[in-house]
């Protein structure tokens, strides 16, 4: 007898089935993922260092304020990675 978790996944793969992706696929994916992880490093580089520059000039208020901008850079870089993502695995099912 089968568990619901296994009804559940049979019934997914018929609605979307699973695409194997070639090795030349899976390069381009992680080029995507290396450009960005790289894009990344380089705007935590540049604004921790203006943090810390803030936080050792009693600039607290700019130091707090450069954190939620790292942030939303971080998250926002996070999120067309996996947009940029997504629209190579659309080509990849075609």
């Amino acid at each position: 007898m089968k568990s619901a978790y296994e009804l559940a996944m049979e019934r997914l793969e018929k609605k979307a089935p699973s695409v194997t992706l070639t090795a030349e696929q899976k390069e381009q994916i992680a080029e995507i993922d290396s450009n960005y992880k790289a894009k990344i490093a380089e705007k935590e580089l540049f604004l921790k260092d203006e943090i810390r520059k803030a936080r050792s000039g009693g600039r607290l208020d700019e130091a707090e304020s450069l954190e939620k901008q790292l942030t939303v850079h971080i998250r926002r870089l996070q999120e067309d990675c996996e947009e940029k993502k997504g629209k190579l695995r659309q080509t990849f099912g075609r």
